[in-house]
């Protein structure tokens, strides 16, 4: 977006800088370590606590391991056995249905083993062994038999525990059946691990072997009275379609019959099949008839032509092969003859007569045979004729039947489709009569691992118990200790206000120098180099600086400071506005280096209370490199190319504490100031200094939103602007979307920049 300035005059005029030393205001560091802060911790404090208090730990220690030896001893032990069973799918593949017998068996998923599991723990199959074992009868399942002690009885009344009493018998014993029941599945396998406690080894070696046992009965069972049911509602079904199968083919019959769709050879209709025979008759009439006529016109042809006849017609005939015998023979005399005699001579021309003769009887017998071929077309086309009514007749029959040969044809589907689903529920119910004539179905798994009597205990695990009970009460007391320790040590203490106390920085403009016109003037010595390590800004942020007292002035007092010190001024009331004009745009219609000249002059005054950046957006590589530590440093180009990194485009000023970042080196591409992410870096210098100042010069080719977001105007007007070009450019800046528009009465004159120094990349 290009913004609209106005010009007093076209002709730019040039002008100077008058640079005079800058003096180096010292700023007072803090300490580089702050002194500790009371409350820290101290190891050697936090031992000697421990030390004093261990006889409180140790007697404790002792007592909970005393406690948890009694308690171990006191529970009555429980005996573990487990039994394994393999889920495999076994089947023999005889018992199999023939249509399952080609088809592979799937694997079992992690689902399916799941729901075996959940069988196992089935209620059904828990009162099966409840109820073989008699486990209702001993006193381990049903407390309700040893009796109820009277801590247990309080303990139901407010409803912790829930009451024998009130439960049945069944329930009790259930209860105790699940506690002491544990099932799972190995992981990554189809084994299931059975595992039942109880005081007696035997006994739960017993119960585990029975569960083990019952949920393979259970499975037999499922699959027997799967194979009934299947079977009972098969014989039903099969009993009603013979009905139905009869039904369907005696309609078929009585259908063909009533309406002529008899069925002839291959399988076809006899009208079809006299339709199709017809039709051949009458291909081959066809045939004869273009053969006939063919082999006629071919003689008649040879005929008129005088040329000599060789149809197989004629060639064939017993007269035509005597007459050319005959001829063959004349012509040999006539030949054998004309050698010794002339051609007027009486035996010449009897010879020739004969010959004569005898070619005029071979044209007469071909076309006599020329006339029979057409009397053979001519009767062929006859039965043509007749064949053709013949089929046309055989048509107009077709279709007269095609809609009963339609209702023929979904007879016979409704009859085969009636037949077929017959002959698979007999197969079917063969398949499930057989299955459930077998004494012992094959069930879903196999026992691989039955339980056998355990005679170490299962429960309580002693040894650990008694180390967590006794590690545990170590780790308590000794945390209660440290915490009282540590409660003591960070009671508030008085903090030295030497250490609060802020760093005021001292700045004092520099006289201005006037430059001497007859000897050349001799620039100031730059100061020195400051070498700063690239560490990223983020993690050294600026130590709080008091800024001058100035008051925040309005703006309408800011357009118009004292002549004399105007940028000095306008520098100080910048500083006073803080986060109001943390974002600073320079821009103007002077001519030559002025726009940038003024910036620099406002970016160096600020500079000395806060953390400046002057950004050059204009791209005057000329005018900040002579005023840059590192004049072949990259810029803002070369970082939107990635040729450069973020920390090596930031140089410092010779002559202040200001932060530099120049447009890129001379001849770059200035439409990668057009990137988007140039707002980024942008933003990115906001975080990290107190203030960053854009140079955008006539801001002819850069974006308005990035001049224009959360930014003051700075505006470098040119000298022969009127008072009324002035008060209207403003307002255009304004309703751009600058915050607020500050105009300088008059642009700063130009000098020589300083020299050159060494690089230093920005903190």
């Amino acid at each position: 977006m290009r913004l609209a300035f106005w010009r007093a005059s076209k002709e730019d005029k040039t002008t100077r800088i008058e640079t005079a030393p800058v003096a180096q205001s010292t700023k007072a560091q803090s300490p580089d370590a702050p002194a500790q802060a009371s409350g820290d911790l101290d190891v050697r404090t936090i031992g000697r606590a421990l030390a004093r208090k261990r006889g409180f730990i140790l007697t404790a220690t002792l007592l909970a391991l005393a406690l948890a030896v009694t308690a171990v001893n006191m529970i009555t032990p429980r005996y573990k056995s487990e039994a394994r069973i393999l889920i495999d799918g076994r089947e023999n593949i005889f018992l199999r249905s023939n249509s399952e017998r080609s088809e592979e068996r799937t694997a079992l998923d992690a689902e399916a083993v799941a729901s075996q599991v959940q069988l196992v723990l089935s209620r059904d199959l828990a009162r099966d062994v409840i109820a073989k074992n008699k486990l209702g009868e001993l006193p381990e399942f049903d407390p309700v038999l040893r009796g109820v002690s009277p801590l247990k009885s309080i303990f139901a009344m407010f409803g912790l525990v829930k009451d024998p009493l009130s439960m049945t018998p069944e329930e009790r014993v259930m209860d105790a059946y699940y506690e002491r029941l544990t099932v799972y599945a190995v992981d990554k396998s189809r084994v299931l691990v059975v595992e039942f406690q109880s005081q007696n080894p035997a006994l739960a070696a017993q119960i585990a072997n029975a569960i083990a046992d019952g949920y393979l009965v259970v499975q037999q069972n499922a699959r027997q009275a799967q194979a009934k049911s299947a079977s009972q509602w098969l014989a039903g079904e099969i009993q009603n379609l013979r009905k139905k199968v009869e039904d369907a083919e005696s309609r078929v019959e009585e259908f063909r019959a009533k309406s002529s769709l008899f069925i002839g050879t291959n399988n076809t209709s006899l009208s079809n099949q006299q339709m199709g025979e017809i039709n051949t008759q009458l291909n081959n009439a066809r045939a004869l008839k273009s053969d006939a006529e063919t082999k006629a016109r071919l003689i008649r042809e040879r005929l008129q032509s005088g040329q000599p006849i060789e149809a197989s017609e004629v060639l064939n005939s017993e007269l035509m092969r005597r007459l050319s015998e005959q001829r063959v023979n004349l012509r040999a005399q006539l030949a054998e003859q004309s050698s010794t005699l002339l051609d007027n001579h009486p035996r010449i021309k009897e010879l020739k007569a004969q010959l004569a003769d005898l070619d005029r009887q071979i044209r007469d017998e071909a076309a006599k045979i020329s006339r029979s071929l057409d009397s053979d077309a001519r009767i062929a086309e006859g039965r043509v004729q007749m064949l053709s009514q013949s089929l046309d007749q055989a048509k107009k029959q077709a279709t007269s039947t095609n809609g009963q040969d339609v209702q023929l044809r979904a007879l016979e589907r409704e009859a085969k489709s009636q037949r077929d689903l017959l002959e698979s529920y007999l197969a079917k119910y063969r398949d499930a009569n057989s299955r459930e004539t077998l004494d012992t179905p094959p069930a879903e798994g196999r026992i691989i691992s039955r339980a056998v009597v355990s005679n170490t205990p299962a429960y309580p695990k002693k040894l650990p118990i008694v180390l967590i009970a006794t590690l545990a009460t170590l780790m308590l007391t000794s945390g209660v200790v440290v915490t009282g320790e540590l409660l003591r040590l960070t009671a508030p203490r008085a903090v030295s206000a030497g250490l609060l106390a802020p760093v005021m920085v001292a700045a004092t403009p520099a006289p201005r120098v006037e430059p001497v016109m007859s000897a050349p003037a001799v620039p100031a010595a730059p100061a020195a180099p400051v070498q700063v390590a690239p560490v990223p800004p983020v993690a050294a942020p600026p130590v709080p600086v008091a800024p001058a007292p100035v008051a925040a002035a309005p703006e309408s007092e800011l357009a118009e400071p004292a002549s004399s010190t105007e940028l000095d001024q306008l520098a100080a009331e910048l500083l006073a506005l803080g986060e109001g004009a943390r974002k600073i745009t320079v821009l103007g219609t002077a001519g030559g280096h002025t726009v940038t000249a003024t910036a620099l002059s406002i970016a160096r005054n600020m500079a000395r209370q806060a953390r400046i950046v002057l950004v050059d957006l204009a791209g005057s590589p000329q005018m900040l490199a002579g005023v840059s530590v590192d004049p072949a440093a990259p810029g803002l180009i070369e970082l939107m190319l990635g040729e450069a990194s973020f920390s090596a485009i930031i140089t410092k000023d010779q002559a202040s504490r200001l932060h530099l970042v120049n447009a890129g080196r001379p001849g770059g591409d200035r439409g990668q100031l057009q990137s988007p992410r140039l707002a980024l870096a942008i933003d990115a210098l906001l975080r990290v200094y107190d203030h960053v100042l854009l140079d955008a010069g006539t801001a002819s080719d850069l974006p308005a939103e990035l001049l224009t977001a959360g930014a003051r105007a700075v505006v470098v007007p040119d000298p022969n602007m009127t008072s009324e070009a002035r008060s209207q450019m403003t307002t255009q800046l304004r309703e751009v979307g600058f915050g607020a528009v500050t105009m300088l009465k008059a642009p700063l004159e130009e000098t020589g920049s300083t020299q050159a120094g060494p690089r230093g990349v920005a903190a």
